[in-house]
């Protein structure tokens, strides 16, 4: 039986090459198995092929190509080499040749072509070489290693790239999330140390943790743990690596068994508790990592399920550290699956908890089920594509248990801190009933009649050393120590015992030692019958409690205003859907509603008038018009009919719609937003890890410092009455009534909480403001490192442009009346409309245009020509074109026009230019041989090109206009240009971001001409232009190594590397998944104009930042002193009731500083567009600004820095004064500029 081989990234071997690997008897890394893998063969009758295949960046391309091609019927099996840029495939010659399998992989958008077609693929010579290498891995080492400064795949892919392709390396795997390497290699060529040192030799930390040497018996494997119950495939089962070719394939890899949960953690007050928390939960076996986020209330920790749970690492810090921690979310190294947590009735014992979860597991598309007696819930995570959650609420309620879907309505409630603002509301009110007269008692006792100072004022309570204000102070006091402080006792005894210290603990020693001192010193007054009642302090805990309960409600009610962003986009989820069915004839038979975590891959939902659409889905039924504002910024309306997209979140306006569920649950466009913006307020900016340093010494700081202050004001005061000559014991009670209140005061005034806070307030009210504008801001680091870029690159296509080819103008060089425009667009339109190439599309999509969805005639012959053109035969024109007539739906006939003269050709936005009007030798054929094409393919196909044509190609090049040759029955009949058309807004972003200050760079790998052309039109004076996909990266590395802070603009897939690479990565929403992925900032609105938005709002956040951290230090840099009687000697001493009002006020202002942010306003084309920018837009239409373009990886323009981009606004303004002047700087081999000046009048040169 053939078991299932996959993929270091988990990805499963093709097919075709898991079906030759038996299953071995004992796995072992190098033996026999690889021998049998080679000796088995492809089928004896296939044919071999050696390609050459370039554009591949990473392993993740080599995948692609091996699944993609291994799938195809008539591959018997591929093998590609990444470092060779080859590979090797065996087919079947009744079905494929070798050029069709080169433009199977070119049509993936890798360049490929044939090497060798005979190309031999001997299994005898490969068995001894198999066999060897099977003996050697026998004897191999394994060193682990620690990997500092990876940041995202695409480092990941670098040094696994570098690495594996050493010789004497046999495998290696990169763990992000783990920050770790495993590296097998050969000990007669390696050391454990010199693997570490070539990794940290790439520009990454690394250091040796393990290195030994690898036997069968070292490599046993090892079972799953019970809890939660996972299905185990053989992959894990079995730890078999093999390596192909030098493509790398392992079973058993760890990375499968890394979960990243989530957790709500109630009952922190500041950064003290965020640093304990951290350092606890990092210490514990199988946890990688941990952040914790203040504001948010949440953890996110990455950990090896094999050694520890979510469920105990919850209980860990509920129990052990004494803060309430409760599960919120969990993801798998496997991305594909959905988790669902549910609650189940009727579960009485551990065996029913068993029984639940094995026939949950026995469902296809189960991967994991974990059933909670304790708690009652069960927690299942599978795959959407092939089972959903109502399927598996069926199986559970099939063996007689309840099931129902456990919802996070407490969710939105969490994020506006309604049950903190209850509690601290509470806590104020019971400590303001007592606060109250404890004021009036001070202000008539103690500053009036001054008691303490007379003793003769006092009034007596059953003996004179209890005072009426002391006994009252006391009956006061004491309810609100003990139940408006519970609060502050509690979290400040879980943190003591832990041995922490935060801010709770400064306050419960100042009211505590408050509270004990004038408890002690009144107890002795009775005992030893004082004649007066002494100095206490009863008044400190009240009034210390109200204004500290007081800032911390106001503190929670500021928190939840930072988060109100949030809660708009998830209050944007509907909670239920309209389940349907319907009959054949498209009839609704039933139709329920339904939790919406309960909708499946395929449902069929009803949408009915002011309804929320409650997933993404394609409309099958009804028309109607949708709200998408949400996504797109629009207001206008989007019209809805069957085939078209709808997002869950938009509000459906008019008709009723029936849709198929396409995204649901976690992976629906409205969730992945929600999520990216929780994690985004989770991740902290590079300087709140200053603040958490700063908070870990700040409160044993604090406590030394009063301790200090008493000991001082004590020694201080006691040699000031005693030169007075009071008598010792007065004497010595003023001195100790002094020395405590300044010690005191000091506790209470000391806030750690406003440091604490100025980052994570900020960040999450930034990136919340983000979001809510379109920007999508992946945490504090990119917000923080936006602000100091110098230098934007821009990606061309799909990011400058629209990344839609059209046609932009038809040339007619025919007599309208011998061949009108209709019936020449009629036959070239037929033809393209079998092509799939993009140029080929744009025609086809004009023809269908022009002529109101024509029905296209019978074509025969048609061929290809790869990068050149295409031919084809069209036969009973006549009657094919006449349809259009008696359809009744052809627009009226084109006006003929003069030689020379062009317009706008009716129902489009295409230019029809008359160059001339020349009689063909065929008018009005009824049959015709189409060719289109290249003025090559032209040249091959015998047809003459006048110089009028050539001349018209020149121009349309010029202009980076994409053109083809039309040719009907050997005559030139029309020349087609397309374009990639420029964004609308892209020139006015450009012009603010160069008003900014920033240097604009055009990174691209078209032709230099289309791109000095793109670059011309929006103002862009530097290019770099013929830069493969693989070299984009190595620009950036460039421009940065010269001191530019570099942000990458990028939508597609080869931009992923370039992003990543970047200071800041920003990617465009529209663009590929692995783009967003690889990207610091996401752009939901596809709008350059929110580059400027990011940079704005990322430098009002900074400063906002900056501007809270400074206030937080000056409060305590000059509080501290002040409260410990700096300025005593001359008259001024602050209570400690005042300490208490302004601690409580500095947090309060810190968030209200924070949400200041909220008054952002994002630029849009209507504030941008100023007289300046129509100015600036004249010059460039005027064709005099000033461009230099580079070619490939030309670094002769890179040493410009930060201060020449300052200049970049003054070379377009001088530019008209020196004119157009276009330096082409070349670089690489001649042979290679040979090529790209040959092929410049390709059509593949030319695709955008």
């Amino acid at each position: 039986m053939a078991e299932n081989v996959s993929l270091l990234d988990g990805s499963p071997l093709p097919s075709r090459l898991c079906a030759s690997v038996p299953r071995p008897s004992a796995p072992r890394p190098g033996d026999a198995l690889l021998v049998d893998y080679f000796a088995s063969g492809a089928q004896s009758n296939g044919k071999d092929v050696l390609l050459q295949i370039k554009g591949m960046t990473c392993h993740s391309c080599v995948n692609n190509i091996q699944d993609v091609i291994g799938a195809k019927s008539g591959i018997y099996n591929i093998r590609v080499n990444l470092k060779e840029e080859q590979g090797e495939v065996k087919y079947d010659p009744t079905q494929w040749t070798a050029e069709k399998v080169a433009e199977a992989v070119d049509d993936m958008g890798f360049e490929c072509t044939v090497i060798n077609d005979s190309f031999p693929c001997s299994t005898t010579s490969t068995e001894p070489r198999m066999a060897e290498n099977a003996e050697i891995q026998r004897r191999h080492r394994r060193a682990v290693v620690s990997i500092d400064g990876m940041t995202c795949h695409a480092c990941v892919n670098n040094i696994q790239d570098a690495v594996g392709a050493k010789e004497g390396i046999q495998s290696i795997r990169v763990s992000l999330e783990l920050k770790q390497g495993t590296i097998d290699y050969i000990p007669d060529k390696w050391t454990g140390e010199s693997v570490a040192e070539t990794i940290d030799d790439m520009g990454f930390e690394c250091k040796l943790i393990t290195d030994q040497e690898m036997t069968p018996e070292s490599e046993a494997p090892q079972k799953t743990p019970r809890s939660p119950q996972k299905k185990v495939s053989a992959s894990e089962r079995e730890g078999v690596e093999l390596q192909l070719n030098g493509v790398r394939y392992s079973k058993g890899n760890s990375s499968e068994h890394i979960e990243k949960c989530t957790f709500i953690v109630e009952g922190m007050t500041c950064a003290s508790c965020v640093q304990y928390i951290e350092r606890a939960v990092a210490k514990i076996d199988g946890v990688h990592s941990i952040v914790v986020a203040l504001i948010a209330a949440k953890a996110e920790v990455i950990y090896d399920n094999r050694r520890t749970s979510s469920d105990a690492l919850a209980e860990y810090m509920t129990e052990d550290l004494g803060y309430k921690t409760t599960l919120l979310d969990s993801i798998s190294s496997n991305s594909n699956y959905n988790k669902i947590q549910l609650i189940i009735g009727n579960l009485g014992s551990e065996n029913d908890a068993t029984r639940i979860e094995s026939h949950v597991l026995s469902k296809t598309g189960v991967d994991s089920c974990n059933v909670s007696l304790a708690t009652s819930m069960a927690l299942v995570e599978f795959s959407p594509q092939t089972i959903g959650p109502r399927d598996i609420i069926n199986v559970i309620e099939s063996l007689g248990f309840s099931a129902e879907l456990a919802t996070r309505d407490d969710q939105l409630r969490r994020l506006d801190h309604s049950e903190d603002v209850e509690k601290w509301r509470n806590t104020f009110l019971i400590s303001l009933v007592c606060g109250v007269p404890v004021m009036v008692i001070m202000i008539i006792f103690h500053w009036i009649l001054r008691t303490p100072m007379h003793p003769e004022k006092q009034t007596p309570i059953f003996t004179p050393a209890l005072s009426l204000d002391n006994f009252l102070l006391l009956i006061l006091c004491t309810p609100v120590q003990i139940f408006g402080g519970r609060y502050f006792y509690a979290a400040s005894w879980k943190a003591i015992k832990h041995g922490n210290a935060n801010m709770d603990v400064l306050i419960v020693l100042a009211t505590t030692i408050a509270y004990t001192y004038s408890i002690v010193v009144l107890l002795l007054a009775i005992i030893f019958r004082w004649p007066s009642s002494p100095m206490t302090f009863f008044d400190v805990p009240p009034m210390l409690i109200v204004f500290i309960a007081l800032g911390r409600m106001l503190e929670h009610k500021a928190k939840g205003k930072t988060s109100e962003a949030l809660s708009k986009l998830m209050s944007l989820q509907a909670k239920e859907a309209t389940l349907v069915t319907m009959d054949a004839e498209g009839r609704l038979t039933s139709e329920k509603g339904i939790n919406i975590e309960l909708v499946q891959r395929d449902d069929l939902i009803k949408v009915v008038p002011g309804a929320k659409v409650p997933v993404d889905g394609v409309v099958v039924d009804g028309k109607s018009s949708a709200d998408e504002s949400f996504i797109t910024g629009e207001s206008m309306p989007v019209v809805k009919k069957p085939g078209s997209t709808v997002i869950g979140g938009s509000v459906n306006q008019k008709g009723v719609l029936i849709l198929k569920a396409t995204h649901v649950g976690n992976d629906s466009t409205l969730a992945q937003i929600v999520r990216l913006v929780e994690e985004a307020q989770t991740n902290r900016a590079p300087i709140q890890q200053l603040a958490d340093r700063i908070a870990g010494y700040f409160v044993p700081c604090v406590i030394g410092l009063s301790l200090l202050t008493l000991v001082a004001w004590i020694l201080i005061e006691y040699n000031a009455s005693k030169n007075a000559n009071l008598p010792p014991g007065p004497r010595f009670e003023e001195a100790l009534k002094i020395a405590f209140e300044a010690a005191i005061t000091v506790l209470a005034i000391a806030c750690p909480c406003s440091l604490g806070l100025a980052t994570p307030t900020a960040v999450m009210v930034g990136t919340g403001i983000g979001a809510a504008n379109g920007i999508l801001i992946k945490g504090g680091e990119p917000l923080e490192s936006v602000h100091k870029v110098t230098t934007i690159v821009f990606d061309k296509t799909g990011t400058i442009t629209e990344g839609r080819p059209r046609v932009v103008q038809v040339a007619s060089f025919v007599n309208p009346s011998s061949m009108s425009l209709r019936l020449i667009t009629f036959l070239i339109g037929a033809t393209e409309a079998l092509s799939e190439h993009p140029i080929g599309n744009a025609v086809a999509a004009f023809a269908k245009q022009l002529l109101n969805e024509p029905t296209w005639p019978n074509t025969s012959r048609f061929h290809v020509s790869a990068g050149h053109g295409v031919t084809c035969r069209i036969d009973s024109i006549r009657q094919s074109f006449a349809s259009l007539s008696l359809l009744g739906a052809s627009p009226p006939e084109v006006p003929r026009l003069p030689d020379g003269k062009n317009m706008t050709i009716p129902g489009t936005e295409v230019n029809l230019l008359q160059v001339t009007s020349a009689e063909v030798k065929q008018p009005n054929p009824d049959t015709a041989n189409i060719v289109i094409g290249t003025e090559r393919m032209m040249e091959r196909h015998g047809i003459a090109v006048p110089d009028i044509v050539k001349m018209t190609l020149s121009e349309e090049q010029r202009k980076g206009h994409i053109s083809v040759i039309c040719a009907i029955n050997a005559e030139v009949v029309a020349v087609v240009s397309i374009a990639d058309q420029v964004k609308k807004e892209a020139s006015l972003a450009i012009y603010t971001l160069k008003e900014m200050g920033l240097r604009v760079v055009l990174l691209t790998g078209d032709n230099s001409k289309t791109a000095e052309s793109t670059a011309k039109h929006v103002g862009i004076d530097e290019v770099f232009a013929e830069v493969l996909p693989n070299q984009k990266q190595e620009k950036i590395k460039q421009l940065k190594a010269y001191g530019n802070k570099v942000a990458m603009v990028g939508d597609g897939v080869n931009d992923s590397p370039a992003l990543a690479e970047a200071d800041v990565g920003i990617a465009i929403a529209a663009g590929s998944d692995v783009a967003i992925e690889s990207a610091g900032i996401v752009l939901v609105r596809n709008d350059l104009v929110d580059v400027v938005g990011a940079i704005k709002l990322s430098k009002m956040t900074t400063r906002r930042i900056r501007l809270n951290f400074l206030f937080a230090i000056i409060y305590n840099a000059i509080g501290i002193p002040v409260a410990a009687g700096l300025f005593r000697p001359i008259g001024f001493m602050l209570q400690p009731w005042m300490a208490a009002a302004a601690m409580a006020l500095s947090s309060v202002s810190v968030v209200s500083s924070s949400l200041l942010l909220k008054n952002f306003r994002k630029p849009t084309l209507a504030t941008l567009y100023t007289s300046s920018f129509k100015r600036h837009q004249k010059f460039l239409e005027s064709g005099s600004f000033q461009v230099q373009v580079h070619r490939g990886l030309d670094d002769s323009a890179v040493f410009r820095g930060h201060a020449s981009s300052k200049l970049s606004v003054l070379s377009s303004k001088v530019g008209s004064l020196l004119g157009s002047t276009t330096s082409i700087i070349s670089s690489g081999s001649q042979k290679k500029q040979r090529l790209l000046d040959t092929a410049g009048s390709d059509l593949e040169d030319l695709i955008v």
